[in-house]
């Protein structure tokens, strides 16, 4: 499983250690979260989307995410 909780935490300027107090888990759970070492529970995977105001699956996939500069420079291609 595939996440994206790096790239929103760096986005808001969280820690591990803001975001596991947040949604009630050791901060050691959202580095395992984040190295895909650890896959989350229904419930945990609800916690973090809804702290981020995000769905589940802007964070979360079973298939790897493209990397933003790709997506990036796609978005710009698309609209020239």
């Amino acid at each position: 499983m595939y996440n994206r909780i790096s790239v929103f935490r760096a986005e808001r300027n969280i820690s591990r250690k803001e975001l596991a107090e947040a949604v009630g888990v050791n901060n050691q759970t959202i580095g395992y979260l984040e190295r895909g070492d650890y896959k989350p529970s229904l419930e945990l995977a609800m916690k973090i989307a809804q702290y981020f105001d995000v769905s589940i699956d802007m964070l979360f996939s079973f298939l790897p995410f493209p990397s933003i500069s790709n997506s990036l420079k796609q978005q710009v291609k698309n609209e020239n």
